[in-house]
């Protein structure tokens, strides 16, 4: 998907007040870490479950730099932590869109409560901004759209996710297409 290569990070974000990773590596498996080579859904190599990472201190910048959303928000409670959730939750690296990174081995724990009722929410309030939410599973995605889910099979991370909406009878109607580009 585009801009999806690296999750938003940087100079400016910081965990909030009491949080910090701990014993979840949730983020080294579901996101796709292309300075590693490493696929969506896949654990990293140098990953030690429950641990942290093996190579800490030589880890590559785009690792450095990322936080998810509940360790920069506050606001999250304790079921939202990845490794509780079994999904990590962020920006896209261009901030037009919500990711959620989904474990494959629980590619429905976005969908349970209290989780998808707020999802839901932030499907409406994204698209009043022209935003979207996105749901990966590996390299399954899904668009969140304000009238309906579509799911999309396997997207690349260069390929090109375009919404649109159109007036329908009873408010607007949305369609996702995903153009391919080449590797």
């Amino acid at each position: 998907m585009a801009g999806e290569a690296e999750p938003v990070a940087g100079d400016t974000l910081q965990p909030a007040p009491g949080r910090a990773c701990g014993s979840c590596t949730m983020c080294c498996k579901v996101l796709e870490i292309a300075d590693l080579s490493k696929a969506a859904g896949k654990w990293c190599v140098h990953v030690k479950p429950g641990r942290g990472c093996g190579v800490y201190d030589t880890r590559p910048g785009v690792c450095r730099e990322f936080y998810c959303d509940w360790m920069v928000d506050a606001r999250y409670g304790p079921e939202w932590k990845p490794d509780t959730a079994k999904f990590a939750i962020s920006p896209l690296t261009q901030g037009t869109n919500l990711l959620i990174a989904v474990d494959p081995n629980f590619p429905n724990a976005w969908r349970k409560e209290p989780y998808h009722r707020q999802i839901r929410e932030w499907v409406k309030a994204c698209e009043a901004m022209g935003k979207f939410v996105l749901v990966r599973i590996g390299q399954r995605c899904i668009a969140l759209l304000p009238d309906k889910d579509v799911e999309l099979g396997a997207v690349g991370v260069n390929d090109d996710l375009f919404v649109s909406r159109d007036a329908g009878p009873s408010g607007y109607v949305y369609s996702v297409e995903v153009r391919r580009r080449p590797d």
